[in-house]
């Protein structure tokens, strides 16, 4: 569990600080947030995030276009059923494709764009309740991880947005690696710029 967990949250900040990268208006926001809230001297600390909405938006929408696992643990049909007029027999294993979820456009605007914006002032979440985002599942078998990944995702990104400026040494590759876990096929190389403090 502790190196699941330790790989799939390493990775989940790798992806955002790669959107973020590709992104710098997105960037500019969210440090502008983080600098309004903190300061130029103040020091990180947990309860930070639940005052920093974009930050939050940014973690959301970086489970929704990559999440850690890109299907959740299998299901099986207790009995036969038919699902959007698909048949499954009973004892069928079942897989629900997390990542496709996520990328559907027939759920999301615009669905391959790192929008944070369209999480800011809904209550959509990663908790399970919202069916369009569930990068931890949902109900009894949900990942038991999902407060610390969250936490520490958020915590983590916070700190490297707020201690350092970061400039990119060549164009970020986006392209993805499917595994168990999702991974980027090329690791992201970002050069961190020390803020000097007044």
């Amino acid at each position: 569990m502790f190196v699941g967990g330790t790989d799939t949250n390493s990775s989940t900040l790798e992806w955002a600080m790669a959107e973020l990268l590709t992104n710098p208006t997105t960037m500019a926001k969210a440090q502008t947030e983080i600098k309004q809230m903190l300061g130029l001297n103040g020091f990180v600390q947990e309860p930070d995030i639940s005052e920093l909405p974009y930050i939050q938006a940014i973690v959301k929408e970086t489970f929704r276009l990559h999440p850690p696992v890109p299907f959740l643990l299998p299901r099986e049909a207790e009995t036969d059923v038919e699902i959007f007029g698909y048949f499954v027999p009973k004892d069928a294993q079942v897989l629900v494709n997390v990542w496709a979820i996520g990328r559907d456009p027939g759920v999301w605007e615009n669905p391959t764009r790192f929008e944070p914006e369209r999480f800011l002032g809904k209550e959509i979440d990663v908790k399970g309740k919202n069916y369009e985002l569930t990068p931890f599942g949902a109900g009894r078998r949900i990942c038991p991880g999902l407060p610390l990944a969250v936490k520490m995702v958020s915590l983590m990104l916070l700190s490297l947005l707020y201690s350092f400026d970061w400039k990119l040494q060549n164009a970020v590759d986006m392209d993805e690696t499917f595994g168990i876990t999702l991974h980027k096929a090329n690791p992201l190389h970002a050069v961190p710029v020390r803020r000097i403090r007044h």
